[in-house]
């Protein structure tokens, strides 16, 4: 993996990654995640857990976090379609706290988003085709210690009507943003 090239997103210690994407006449070839690569662009993220999702047009995941002591960050890719991906900054000694960030994440797009501890993160699937995502860890899921924010409480321009997004029942019940007690310092 050659190193990352970083865009600072406005939230702080949140970046975006574009990734080293290689096509030839087989198709494309793309590492994900060197931890050497990651650190040369001062991000230190031991994976301990990867997930996957594959979410249709209209589905909104999140604000999701997790709260200390099993607080984590995370790196996101859209592996197939495209989403729009969302972090939110609930640290409340941050510059930015309260403050989101919104990116397109797709496969063409060859991007990534690092999320820091601290930070909600969620996104929503536009128009089109369905959207497989991929979440790198730096600590395991702990079902105790999950937290969120209403996705919709937040001021993010989703690109789904409010009224026609598809939502879990736990991501519904989550607390809004001017309700919230962050549990970050």
């Amino acid at each position: 993996m050659t190193e990352p090239r970083v865009r600072p997103t406005g939230l702080a210690d949140c970046v975006e990654l574009s990734l080293d994407a290689r096509d030839d006449r087989r198709g494309s070839f793309l590492k994900l995640y060197q931890a050497s690569a990651l650190a040369q662009v001062g991000i230190d993220l031991p994976v301990r857990e990867l997930f996957i999702s594959r979410s249709w047009p209209g589905v909104v995941r999140g604000m999701h976090h997790q709260t200390p002591p099993a607080a984590v960050a995370k790196l996101v890719w859209c592996l197939d379609g495209r989403v729009v991906d969302a972090v939110l900054d609930l640290r409340r000694s941050s510059p930015t706290y309260g403050e989101h960030v919104v990116i397109e994440l797709s496969a063409s797009a060859a991007n990534a988003m690092y999320v820091p501890i601290g930070c909600a993160h969620g996104f929503a699937v536009p128009e089109g085709g369905p959207a497989l995502v991929a979440y790198a860890q730096s600590g395991e899921h702990a079902a105790d210690h999950e937290g969120g924010v209403l996705w919709s409480s937040a001021g993010i321009d989703w690109p789904v009507e409010p009224s026609a997004a598809v939502v879990s029942d736990r991501d519904a019940a989550l607390p809004r943003l001017d309700e919230l007690e962050s549990p970050f310092a």
